[in-house]
């Protein structure tokens, strides 16, 4: 399992994905999910975990369709989970000072369920599945709390409370 940490750092595709984040945020939607997709078949659905919840978290980001988004989005989340529930004696949540990024995968992944949860509820909220969009945001909200605080978790807990008071309000109940 070591040499696997090793190659997800040392192998490129985080640096691909990075790239392909890279030219989303500057507007470039379209060639960012080609190179995701591209990447996605090459990584194949054995591949990495940490890999495969990467990239499918942030390929979620330029899809048109909501529901190919919440697909996206289910990916990684399936991704993550499977990661972590593979490894015996990972029970214990260690604390993250920030938000995902490039350390120990584990770690990393861990990191990641906050946002993915958040994610899936926004998803399911443009969907109408306001039942589904609650169960979501009830499941970011506990595992935000295995973040250490600080500002990813704070940025988190705002982006939470402000998905919880769109959907009360689109579907007229009070918080």
């Amino acid at each position: 399992m070591d040499k696997r940490r090793e190659a997800t750092s040392e192998d490129g595709v985080l640096t691909r994905i990075g790239q392909a984040i890279m030219l989303h945020r500057a507007g470039d939607r379209e060639e960012a999910r080609n190179r995701l997709s591209a990447l996605w078949h090459e990584i194949g659905p054995q591949g990495d975990a940490f890999h495969r919840c990467t990239l499918a978290h942030y390929m979620a980001d330029t899809q048109d369709d909501p529901r190919d988004e919440l697909d996206w989005d289910l990916r990684a989340l399936e991704a993550a989970e499977g990661f972590v529930t593979e490894r015996p004696g990972n029970t214990a949540v260690p604390k993250v000072a920030d938000g995902p990024g490039p350390r120990h995968p584990l770690v990393a992944l861990r990191a990641f369920f906050p946002s993915l949860h958040l994610n899936i509820a926004a998803d399911y909220a443009a969907l109408d599945r306001t039942a589904d969009a609650r169960a979501q945001l009830r499941r970011a909200r506990v595992s935000v709390n295995a973040l250490a605080d600080g500002e990813y978790r704070q940025g988190l807990r705002d982006a939470i409370d402000r998905l919880q008071l769109r959907i009360d309000g689109v579907a007229g109940h009070t918080p």
